[in-house]
């Protein structure tokens, strides 16, 4: 049968429509571009890549990039400020993998692409979209809208051929146009997912492209290729064996004072390297570096001067473009370095940080780019600041100092004294963000302490020191990173005019302010939708409200745009309602500086600025390709629409030509997911065929509801006429500014007034208008307020400006009046022997007349002729430790007034040893003391823990009894708190019904090795031990031995009980006698020897045996008891008369150390651990030691001698306190050994009996 090949229409229709749906959903590629900004050094917010994204290109040269305010910590616009970011404009969002590095003093712009997302598919967390819906792109809000596609030639959401005019409705062009465009594919490069992109500008035709294959799951990036046009864009050049074949790239930087300069930073896990060109990207050299870049900042009008921040926090400098670099500083926070920015210019070369000192505070430093040695620095702010609080900002500098948990905000001006920053009195500011810092001015968002989502918008004077409300409530927002953005926008070309979005009653309106927030009003909504239907909208139920909120990364393009060369046309989206809506948003144009808006899409679109805002450009947000764009040469009025490229291509991103000229703008995309990046070049030149004249231009004047005075002035624009269709070429500005008298408008409320429902400004609450002038003295005079300040750069004059301005007034003579003195850091702590700096404050009264009187309470005073002589401060040093009364008096021929502040002076605590007996008896009190050095800290506080017990016991006393009713092993721990520190020691003390105790000695050759330190005694302790167990038999659990402190080298030796013997007293006796009974024997005939190094043997003897424990358990005084008291006295009269006639009794030993120390230098066999510290002799007294056991604790100062009984078989102690020395005399031929470890306290009988039972 023969097979005949037929035509089946239906199957191919299904093969080709199941193709291209294939290629246009599932395969396509989006892009993302994002870029990189002198604007900010503030940390741009990471922001995963969006498929399709549609970004803008800053078309102006030279101007201030307009965005809502980011308050990352200061809201400071970055180091670049007060320069000009003239690089080509490409505005979208930053991709988390471009964060490695930031520069200022440029910009560039970055790309980045991601798979398409396939028809049907959903994102983790997204909902499915409804047939014919799809994915508002770009502004990261995940919201859904309905896609309205424009019918027929009619334009997106308009009626064909409508006529602007009264209706207030945009008109679209009836046909389709063609742009003269070219393009280019970057050939090789379908895999690279991001782009950098700088076009030069001033008439330069070098656009520089590096595009990057970043891995995600690797993190790091791996090719990359570097592209050059010479043609605006035309044709390009790959550059990959200029800069090395195997050289990755990772990014692009242009110096902001010559475009000529580039330099091109590796990826610095392969090589850390810079390349550098001076021929605009044609040629380069290669240097190494020993450090990774993590930022740049480059110098505002020194084109080879920058400074480099590496990533391990240390800060370099350069004044050859990066050939060579000098470590200027080490621990610099990230972001807190910048520039000397002063309009004067003066000192170039200095640069701003705030570090990180030793002990972990900040502080503000300043020096010279090539000497930043600890001689050079300046510390401009006293003291220490918060971390990450430093910003330096035209004129202004500005720290944060915490105090009594609330943060407290200085300025300094000019770099003069800084000054704390005066907020209304009860604002209490718990954030505060510097928004603007023009003119002269400081615009700040504080946020108080009743406030969470909201912030307050504050302006201040030239100063910056006094700031009165501008607007409450201003709504704001959070980023990724916890980045602050304020909803605040500030216009472009118009001085003094705002947007801000402010929340009234849970409900987001939008004000405009043309003031500087002396005045807000609801924005009147347009009259006609786009389709010319009236609107039904009537102030102030119903309004136009804008979004204000960009991008998180402050380089993407945001959803509102105004430029200075067209200071009248402001684009953004919207609604229309009465509160702000993310549903239902449209485009709105005004063309009048906010008095009037025209709808002009239903959808939201991407609106460039051309010729100077001659022409507006518009690229619809879609993630579907595109082949046309919209053009509107009335401001808005009309549209037209353009083809660009004859293929539909998905639109990562535009750039605009730099300069003010800007008719030449690329458009980057791509076709599919396999095609190499395609770069459209348009050029609108050849829509113009002419230049514009004189009689093609018109006059417009500035006004605010029909008001045309504006800051105090009459400002006229030139605007091109609507139905020109010329080239405009450069901006001219204003061409007429004429003064306005001034009015009650023009004036604000001054610092400490507040505007009532009349209008009057009158003083708040807390203020006292009646205070005069710290300075102010009789003969002087001080501006006394009117309750009114002039608006910043408001230029009126005449008028009611006389009567409105603060006026000088003689200072009357007044009695001092709310006398204060604190310390300069509001504490009311010092540290002995340092400088205290204390300041006297002063409400009312004659100053420069008053007398001071200070009392500093240690029996220093000092007087003052005038308080003017203590403006920096009174300074003190105090020697001793103690609480201070410090007293101060002013007085003048009016009266006088006195205030008094308690100052706690203490010294660093040290080390802390608890000091108790090692043994003790059950059921008999124990005193334990907590010894300090140095011994004299200032007011403690003692926590005491005894064994397992969960709740302490506090004290203001370091010594304290206790009993144990219980036999073992108990722990007890003491912690010593002084100030904010804290030290602690632990002990162990045995506890034991009945012990005995052997004192014993050593050959004298040990006395020649003893340095008398804690470490020696415990390692003899432990070796003295050792030979008594080899030497006798006797289990270690019933030794215990402790060497003691002081010379001749003596020793305790315990004898405890069995630990598993019968509870019969009687059997505990036995035992304890038979084990004494051997050592002491083993002890007579010499068998207890060990050999301290080779040669030297040391013999060990027994002295005296006590049995414990150490008191009669009988009630009755007895003759035996009598007895021992007249043996007490005996040895009284005895030590006296050694010690008289200078005569030493054999076999009486004398030891030159205090009892509780030969307690603590016991040696437990269980854990024992000791930190007495090793306290020089010179810096303690020199006690001589003879034991009591009858004596009471008396004061320090008081003579004292312990004495206990011989009889009872210990050796006699005397203990000497350092006044009873002076007073009679160290006894003769005392001498203590170099390095003994002596402590001038005293123990009672009492502390005595339980440091060593008997």
């Amino acid at each position: 049968m023969e097979k005949v090949a037929g035509w089946y229409p239906a199957w191919h229709v299904a093969l080709l429509y199941w193709t291209w749906l294939f290629l246009f959903t599932f395969g396509f590629t989006g892009a993302e571009i994002t870029c990189r900004s002198c604007h900010s050094q503030v940390k741009p917010q990471h922001q995963h890549p969006q498929q399709g994204l549609l970004m803008h290109l800053r078309t102006d040269r030279g101007e201030k990039e307009q965005r809502r305010f980011p308050g990352e910590k200061g809201g400071e616009r970055g180091q670049g400020a007060g320069m000009d970011a003239e690089d080509a404009g490409l505005q979208a969002p930053f991709d988390p993998t471009l964060s490695g590095a930031k520069i200022s003093g440029w910009e560039t712009r970055t790309l980045t692409r991601e798979p398409e997302k396939v028809a049907g598919e959903r994102r983790p967390g997204e909902a499915a979209a409804p047939a014919g819906d799809h994915r508002r792109r770009g502004r990261g809000s995940g919201r859904r809208r309905r896609g309205r596609s424009p019918r027929g030639t009619a334009g997106p959401g308009g009626a064909a051929g409508r006529e602007p005019g009264g209706s207030g409705a945009a008109r679209f062009g009836l046909e389709e146009l063609r742009l003269g465009s070219t393009t280019f594919a970057l050939t090789g490069d379908s895999a690279h997912n991001q782009a950098m992109v700088h076009w030069s500008g001033h008439n330069s035709s070098v656009i520089l492209i590096l595009t990057k294959l970043y891995d995600y799951n690797l993190g790091s990036i791996t090719e990359s290729s570097l592209w050059r046009s010479t043609d605006y864009g035309t044709t390009y050049e790959k550059l990959n064996d200029k800069v090395g074949l195997k050289t990755i790239l990772s990014y692009l930087y242009v110096c902001p004072t010559n475009k000529r300069k580039i330099m091109l930073l590796t990826d610095p896990e392969v090589e850390s390297s810079l390349l550098i060109s001076s021929d605009e990207g044609a040629t380069y050299q290669k240097y190494r570096l020993n450090f990774c870049i993590h930022s740049l900042l480059f110098h505002p009008k020194q084109e080879d001067w920058i400074l480099a921040y590496s990533q391990d926090q240390k800060l370099f400098s350069s004044v050859e473009f990066g050939r060579r670099w000098l470590l200027l500083h080490e621990g610099v926070a990230p972001n807190r370095f910048y520039w000397s920015m002063m309009g004067s210019g003066r000192e170039p070369d200095l640069v701003h940080l705030e570090a990180k000192t030793v002990d972990g505070h900040a502080q503000y430093i300043t020096c010279r780019m090539q000497n930043c040695s600890e001689a050079t620095r300046s510390k401009p702010f006293p003291g220490y600041i918060d971390h990450n609080s430093l910003i330096v900002q035209d004129d202004y500098v500005f720290v944060q100092l915490t105090s009594g948990g609330r943060p407290h905000y200085y300025v300094s001006y000019r770099r003069n004294a800084f000054t704390q920053m005066k907020l209304p009195k009860y604002s209490l500011p718990k954030d505060m963000h510097v928004i603007s810092t023009d003119e002269s001015q400081v615009f700040a968002a504080v946020q108080e302490w009743n406030q969470n989502d909201t912030y307050n918008l504050y302006i201040s004077d030239t100063q910056g020191v006094y700031f009165t409300l501008a607007l409450e409530n201003v709504k704001s927002s959070q980023g990724l990173e916890g980045n602050v953005m304020i909803d605040l926008y500030e216009v472009a070309g118009i001085k003094g005019m705002f947007l801000a979005n402010k929340k009234i009653d849970n409900q987001v309106k939008t004000f405009i302010t043309y003031n500087k927030g002396r005045d807000w009003n609801l924005l009147q909504a347009p009259d006609t939708d786009l389709r010319g239907n009236p609107v039904h909208c009537l102030l102030p139920y119903c309004s136009l409200h804008l979004h204000l909120k960009v991008s998180e990364n402050p380089y993407t393009s945001g959803n509102i745009a105004s430029r200075d060369t067209a200071p009248s046309i402001i684009v953004a989206s919207g609604n229309i309602g009465t509160e702000l809506s993310d549903d239902d948003i449209s485009m709105f144009v005004s063309a009048d500086a906010g008095n009037t808006w025209r709808q002009i899409f239903e959808e939201e679109h991407s609106v460039l600025y051309l010729d100077q805002g001659g022409v507006l450009v518009a690229i619809k947000h879609t993630s579907l390709p595109i082949r046309h764009l919209w053009l509107s040469f009335d401001e808005g009025k009309s549209w037209s629409k353009y083809s660009f490229t004859s293929l539909p291509l998905f639109v990562d991103g535009v750039l605009g030509e730099p300069g003010e000229e800007t008719l030449i703008m690329t458009v980057f995309g791509h076709f599919s997911h396999r095609s190499e990046w395609q770069l459209v070049k348009i050029d609108y030149k050849s829509i113009f065929d002419r230049r514009c004249a004189e009689e093609d231009y018109r006059p417009w004047q500035l006004h605010s509801q029909g008001e045309a005075c504006i800051m105090g002035a009459k400002r006229i624009y030139r605007k091109r006429k609507s139905e020109k269709k010329c080239m405009q070429g450069k901006y001219a500005g204003a061409m007429t500014s004429e003064p306005c008298v001034c009015t009650e408008a023009d004036f604000d409320c001054d610092y400490g007034y507040e505007r009532h429902s009349n209008g009057q400004c009158l003083p708040a609450f807390w203020y006292n208008p009646s205070s005069l002038s710290k300075d102010c003295s009789v003969g002087q005079s001080y501006l006394n307020s009117t309750g009114y300040r002039k608006v910043v750069s408001n230029n009126c004059t005449d008028g009611v400006r006389e009567q409105y301005t603060a006026k000088p007034q003689q200072c009357p003579g007044k009695a001092p009046h709310g006398l204060r003195i604190i310390t300069t850091d509001g504490k009311l702590t010092a540290e002995q022997g340092h400088n205290v700096t204390f300041l006297v404050q002063l409400e009312e009264g004659d100053l420069q007349r008053s007398l001071i009187q200070v009392d500093f309470g240690d029996g220093i005073a000092v007087s003052y002729a005038n308080l003017s002589s203590t403006e920096d401060g009174i300074k003190h040093i105090y020697q001793n430790v103690g609480i201070f009364r410090v007293t101060v008096l002013v007085e003048n021929s009016l009266g006088s007034d006195n205030a008094v502040l308690y100052l706690h002076v203490t010294c660093p605590l040290e080390h802390v040893h608890l000091s108790l007996p090692f043994v003790t008896t059950k059921n008999k009190e124990v005193n334990a003391t907590a010894v300090l050095w140095p011994s004299q800290v200032g007011t403690l506080t003692y926590v005491w823990w005894f064994g397992n017990n969960t709740e302490p016991l506090i004290t203001l006393e370091g010594s304290i009894t206790f009993t144990f009713s219980v036999e073992g092993m108990n722990t007890i721990t003491v912690q010593v708190s002084a100030g904010n520190i804290i030290l602690q020691d632990t002990k162990t003390i045995a506890v034991y019904e009945q012990f005995q105790s052997l004192r014993l000695s050593f050959s004298p050759n040990l006395d020649d090795y003893n340095p008398d330190i804690p470490e020696w005694r415990r390692d003899i302790s432990r070796v003295v031990k050792r030979a008594l167990v080899e030497a006798t038999g006797i289990s270690s659990n019933h030794i215990l031995v402790a060497v003691l402190p002081g010379l001749p080298t003596s020793a305790e030796l315990f004898i405890l009980p069995y630990q598993d013997a019968p509870a019969e007293n009687k059997r505990k006796t036995e035992n304890l006698e038979q084990i004494s009974e051997t050592l002491v024997q083993k002890l007579k005939q010499n068998f207890v020897h060990f050999d301290l190094k080779p040669g030297v043997r040391i013999l060990v003897h027994a002295a005296h045996l006590t049995a414990a424990p150490l008191v009669d358990p009988t009630p009755s005084h007895s003759g035996s008891a009598m007895l021992m008291l007249l043996s007490v006295v005996f040895v009284g009269l005895a030590v006296f008369v050694i010690y008289k006639f200078k005569r030493k009794i054999p076999g009486l030993n004398i030891y030159a150390q205090m009892q509780n120390e030969k307690d603590q230098e016991m040696i437990s066999p269980v854990s024992q651990r000791e930190s007495i510290p090793n306290v020089p002799q010179s810096e303690l007294m020199s006690p001589e030691q003879l034991v009591d056991e009858k004596l009471d604790v008396q004061p320090i100062e008081q003579p004292q001698a312990t004495v206990q009984n011989p009889r009872k078989g210990n050796a006699t102690k005397v203990v000497w306190t350092e006044d009873f020395q002076k007073a009679c005399g160290s006894p003769r031929g005392f001498k203590p050994r170099p390095g003994a470890e002596v402590f001038p306290q005293l123990l009672s009988l009492r502390a005595q009996k339980k440091s060593l039972p008997m």
